[in-house]
């Protein structure tokens, strides 16, 4: 198929990351919705609330009260999913090759990351200075867990249309020592193109991506944010470095600024698409800490850091996408082309809507 009729018939394309397809149908794009509709979230207006247990000097669940913290705090999450060896030991010796109950020790260490002590100061409104802030923050604890957990998921849920059960702006870590499934999946699927190629994967997608231009929503000299070819949600984000950098940690004090800045354009275009605070789940994957094998290639020469943003709105601030259906028994499947969210997004201004004089 030539791209014009790839772009307007029913299609799949594929997601070397994931090994996943997603199906693409343009002509359902205009389908009338008589679905679901969410309310309009209410803006955060007030700097502090009371009854917020992320707030600076409130108590939390556990009864712990916070200090009177300014910029980035991190805390221990008082429900962790992840905790310390407990004394559980892992089964040994040969596996059953017909266990189908098979389970593992999960170890490992959660904590929370507040953004900011300001109740209403998400990212799209900060200034790049505090977006930086908060990337040392994640530095920090990469540094802190390296060389004790393979993996450190760093993520934020923003909204209450996500699932988030506090506006306060945080997000958080999970340390564990596993690799958890979809990161194991990235990790297989870049060492085998590595080991085929000799280059990253997705730095070869980078490359290509700036080449075709489509679907790049927006670019600085370090960094690059694009809606993916084979991307699940309505208005998915892949952020990745223009050059190879397998961690956080490795990022050189320009390209954390750089970053900051991109993250700034990024946030403001998403609010300013449907005028809201715009919701999504976000959070960055990396080279696992400790090899999983003794064979070439090495784990950082396959990898490439990249960030993930799914959010769930899907034509307006009060309709959102389902992952149901076709999409939980099947394979997943979009209505809008990836070009056409990006240029979307792209059209965006890179001034908050609330900072415009025509907003109410």
């Amino acid at each position: 198929m030539s791209p014009a009729e790839t772009f307007s018939a029913p299609h799949r394309r594929f997601n070397p990351l994931s090994g996943a397809w997603t199906l693409v149908s343009p002509n359902r794009a205009k389908r009338p919705w008589s679905g679901q509709v969410e309310d309009i979230p209410k803006e955060v207006q007030h700097s502090y609330d009371a009854n917020c247990y992320l707030c600076a000097g409130n108590t939390r669940v556990s009864g712990t009260v916070n200090p009177d913290y300014k910029g980035p705090y991190v805390f221990e999450n008082d429900h962790a999913a992840l905790t310390a060896p407990n004394g559980i030991s892992q089964s040994s010796g040969p596996a059953d090759p017909k266990d189908l109950f098979r389970g593992e020790v999960a170890n490992g260490h959660c904590q929370v990351i507040c953004y900011s002590e300001d109740h209403s100061l998400t990212m799209a409104e900060m200034e790049e200075e505090q977006i930086q802030q908060i990337i040392t923050t994640w530095i920090k604890l990469h540094r802190g867990y390296e060389d004790s957990f393979q993996v450190v998921q760093l993520f934020e849920n923003k909204g209450a249309i996500n699932g988030c059960s506090n506006p306060h702006p945080h997000g958080q870590v999970w340390a564990s020592d596993h690799i958890p499934t979809d990161i194991q999946v990235e990790h297989m699927n870049q060492r085998a193109y590595f080991s085929k190629n000799e280059t990253p994967l997705l730095l070869d997608y980078v490359h290509q991506e700036l080449s075709k231009q489509d679907r790049l929503v927006c670019v600085n000299k370090d960094w690059i944010a694009l809606v993916p070819y084979w991307a699940s949600w309505p208005f998915e984000i892949l952020i990745a470095p223009r050059t190879h950098q397998a961690k956080m940690q490795h990022l050189s004090p320009k390209m954390q600024r750089t970053l900051a800045a991109l993250l700034k354009r990024i946030t403001v275009k998403y609010d300013n698409l449907f005028k809201t605070s715009f919701p999504y789940s976000m959070g960055w994957h990396q080279a696992p800490n400790k090899s999983t094998s003794n064979s070439a290639p090495s784990d950082e020469d396959a990898w490439l850091l990249h960030g993930h943003f799914y959010p769930p709105l899907l034509r307006s601030s009060t309709i959102k996408k389902f992952m149901v259906g076709y999409e939980l028994l099947a394979e997943v499947q979009r209505d809008m082309t990836p070009e056409q969210a990006a240029e979307m997004l792209r059209s965006c201004s890179d001034i908050h809507y609330t900072q415009c004089s025509s907003h109410d």
